[in-house]
């Protein structure tokens, strides 16, 4: 063993080992129930001393009740015997008796003080690589160690820092950006030989995702998987030293190699280490191991600066899928971080709002040769929908299309939401009947027809990390569609639910939209009768439809529901001729010769599926 060496690694946080012979054992600390963050390997053939003295191989420094000497430990064929020391202030225990002089074997314990000790035979598949000859000692590394080192050679490693931010911008796949950080981590430390990008399979073997070598050893370098397995799961730099020059062993390494550190970090693909390899230290003696410890502090630099760009990247990635679903205060919300958690689906209160174009059909027929120029048309009809609901604080649900689907009230919800898909729609109105007033606009020949309703829903994400695509499900949904096919039979341009016709008439000022209830209808396919109404826009932008016919046509409404149909007709026929609304109840109404029907019950029954 060589203590004097391994005390200049050791440290509150360290772990190493030494193994020598074929035959060995993991020594696992347990303090007051808590696994420690270390272990010790016992080598057949070898001597250790446990203990709090910096002296001693295998350092307890965590437990003040365990002397500075206080048991030796050898491991032969048998197991491992175990003495306690003459100085030793506290008994050692073993199955509830105290022991002096005991041989224990894999999965036996001892106690000193209030740490437990448990033995693991240590087999070839647990340390593959690992010779009878050679002394390894692993080290994790504490940060707060490395905050005192300085670095040396600081002219190149800036040179690869400023160079880090560009080289994962420009690496267009996985693959190119590991080939140039092996290549960066070569040219920022010149102690290292090798350098790889390394993870681990399914099988917790290691994955090579790209290696650079600095000289020919004759094959390529072989990461231990311990040490990468260790870096993943303490998700610090573990560092492995092992004594090649005085035994020429190999640590799942090439000869020539000497000590071997990974370093985790976080890929677009998942968790990846940057793992670094180099000749011994035997003759670098102190200056060579400051060397290290600078090694992998910058090492850890750039593995925080690629998991932090990672990161963004990542970020942007997501913020660009979502922006096409989401308004900026509901990314707002959702937090630099991207709080996905508020994307879970879940049952709540929605508005839903179904916006599509009238006469799709029979133009995408007429214009069969140019179908090319149609979906640009439709395309900007998209985009004119989807804005409106985003500016609204609404999210796309989906495209069925010539159709849009957007939604209030998911991921957050607000009191709002319902006025603000209202909002939405006498938006998507305006715009529309703008172009239609424009000859040259490319959407003067089209029209929507929107359907709102609220109720209760399911909405949530669906997809992947990298791909998300929101959604809403429920009879709310079905109502919504139900309601904007309504639109055409009733020409009117928007129609909403009872409960939003209520909640407008409550709530929004009429500056900004109006109501008018149209009909209580039986929709076709449905069980339950439901007063529809049209939303309206403020009398200063429809100067046609005073807020006088508006009251006109709701005492119609009431005289026709009541089979006063006559007195329905009076009403009905103040509109404006510009006006559709009246249309579909004159129809009935003559159809009746102004007389409502023996079993009239204020109900109007839709004989097909309306669209």
């Amino acid at each position: 063993m060589r203590v004097g060496r391994e005390n200049r690694y050791a440290g509150p946080h360290s772990r190493f080992f030494s193994a020598s012979g074929a035959l060995m054992f993991r020594l696992l600390a347990f303090h007051h129930g808590r696994r420690l963050d270390r272990e010790f390997l016992l080598a057949q053939g070898s001597w250790y001393v446990l203990g709090r003295s910096e002296g001693c191989t295998i350092q307890t420094d965590w437990d003040e009740r365990i002397s500075r000497r206080h048991a030796e430990f050898e491991v032969d064929s048998h197991g491992i015997r175990i003495q306690s020391l003459s100085g030793a202030s506290n008994p050692v225990f073993s199955a509830g008796a105290e022991i002096r002089d005991a041989v224990l074997s894999s999965g036996q314990s001892f106690v000193i003080g209030e740490t437990r000790f448990e033995l693991q035979q240590v087999t070839q598949t647990d340390s593959p690589g690992i010779s009878a000859e050679g002394s390894i000692q692993q080290l994790a590394i504490d940060r707060q160690q490395l905050q005192r080192v300085r670095y040396d050679d600081a002219t190149r490693r800036i040179e690869v820092l400023t160079s880090l931010p560009s080289v994962i911008r420009e690496s267009g796949i996985e693959r190119d950006l590991h080939v140039r950080l092996a290549s960066l981590l070569l040219a920022g430390i010149q102690n290292a030989d090798g350098a790889a990008i390394v993870g681990l399979s399914d099988q917790q073997k290691a994955r090579v995702f790209h290696q650079e070598q600095r000289f020919d050893a004759g094959q390529l370098m072989q990461p231990s998987a311990r040490l990468i397995a260790n870096a993943m799961e303490q998700q610090k730099t573990i560092l492995h030293i092992w004594d090649h020059a005085e035994h020429g062993t190999q640590y799942t390494q090439v000869a020539g190699f000497g000590w071997a550190f990974c370093t985790p970090f976080s890929d677009l693909a998942g968790e990846r280490g940057l793992y670094i390899t180099g000749r011994s230290l035997v003759d670098a003696k102190d200056s060579g191991e400051l060397r290290l410890h600078a090694d992998i502090k910058f090492t850890e630099f750039i593995a925080d600066v690629i998991t932090a760009l990672q990161r963004q990247r990542r970020m942007e990635r997501q913020q660009s899928g979502l922006r096409q679903f989401f308004s900026p205060p509901v990314l707002e919300a959702l937090g630099r971080d991207l709080d996905t958690s508020l994307l879970e689906p879940r049952e709540c209160e929605v508005t839903v709002l179904f916006c599509d174009l009238r006469g799709f059909s029979h133009r995408a027929e007429e214009e069969a040769n140019n179908l090319t120029g149609l979906l640009e048309r439709v395309s900007l009809a998209l985009e004119v929908m989807t804005s409106q609901i985003l500016r609204y604080g609404g999210v796309t649900g989906d495209f069925q299309g010539d159709a849009a689907l957007g939604f209030w009230g998911w991921p957050i919800a607000s009191a709002e939401s319902p006025l603000n898909a209202c909002r939405a729609a006498l938006a998507i109105r305006e715009e529309f009947a703008r172009a239609q007033a424009d000859p040259g606009h490319p959407l003067k020949d089209f029209e929507t027809s929107i359907g709102i309703a609220h109720g209760r829903a399911v909405a949530g994400k669906i997809g992947t990390r990298e791909q998300v695509k929101v959604t809403v499900f429920g009879p709310v949904v079905n109502l919504a569609s139900r309601l904007e096919s309504m639109t055409r039979e009733l020409h009117v341009s928007v129609l909403i639910d009872e409960s939003l016709d209520r909640l407008i008439r409550l709530k929004m000022s009429p500056s900004e939209g109006r109501v008018r209830r149209l009909l209580q209808v039986m929709p076709y396919g449905m069980d339950r009768p439901l007063f529809v109404s049209e939303l309206v826009p403020a009398e200063d932008r429809m100067g046609i439809l005073t807020n006088q016919h508006l009251a006109d046509f709701e005492q119609g409404l009431s005289a026709f529901i009541g089979g006063r149909w006559a007195d329905a007709w009076k009403f009905l026929h103040r509109m404006p001729a510009e006006d559709r609304a009246q249309d579909y109840l004159s129809m009935l109404i003559t159809q009746h010769d102004r007389k409502a029907p023996a079993d009239w019950d204020g109900i109007v029954r839709m004989k097909k599926k309306s669209g």
